[in-house]
């Protein structure tokens, strides 16, 4: 079954993190579109899959497998290392959710839903992650995958610095 993804938000709108917004918002937000994409797609949001993607959702940084472990257990679920990993490989290959792979860990994704290829942007002093939007097929390295004839499937592109609060501290 294939379902219809909507387009990338607008540049403008498309930075997701750092700045100040209403989080409940956000949370609620997250877990009804994950809902919704379920019962559409005829998948399973699991317990434990939701309670993951709300954990991931309640943060905007990114979290390791074993640190999510951790609050699973404290929320009663279970404590062994495949109940995080199947949640997550779950949630990242439906799209809710990012791995990040400079850390090894997973963020919530900003425009689930949407076709959209993310640049992350992570404060190396607090790991808040900010979402953009990317295009790098259209850029330079479209061009030069183009010029060789090779087809780009998937891209990461991850920057590392200083958030807004942390730039601040400074």
């Amino acid at each position: 079954m294939t379902r219809e993804t909507r387009p990338a938000p607008a540049e403008d709108s498309a930075l997701v993190g750092f700045q100040k917004h209403n989080h409940e918002n956000c949370v609620e937000t997250g877990l009804a579109t994950a809902e919704a994409r379920c019962k559409e797609d005829g998948l399973r949001l699991t317990p434990v899959r939701r309670k993951v993607l709300d954990l991931l959702l309640q943060e905007h940084r990114a979290l390791g497998a074993y640190a999510i472990l951790d609050r699973l257990r404290d929320e009663g679920f279970g404590s062994q290392p495949p109940v995080a990993y199947r949640a997550l490989d779950f949630l990242v290959e439906n799209g809710f959710v990012h791995k990040i792979e400079r850390l090894n860990a997973f963020v919530a994704c900003s425009h689930p839903g949407a076709t959209h290829s993310p640049a992350f942007m992570i404060c190396r002093s607090c790991d808040a992650v900010a979402e953009a939007h990317s295009a790098p097929a259209k850029g330079a390295l479209g061009a030069a995958a183009r010029a060789v004839g090779f087809e780009i499937e998937r891209t990461v592109v991850e920057a590392e610095g200083l958030c807004p609060d942390c730039s601040e501290k400074a």
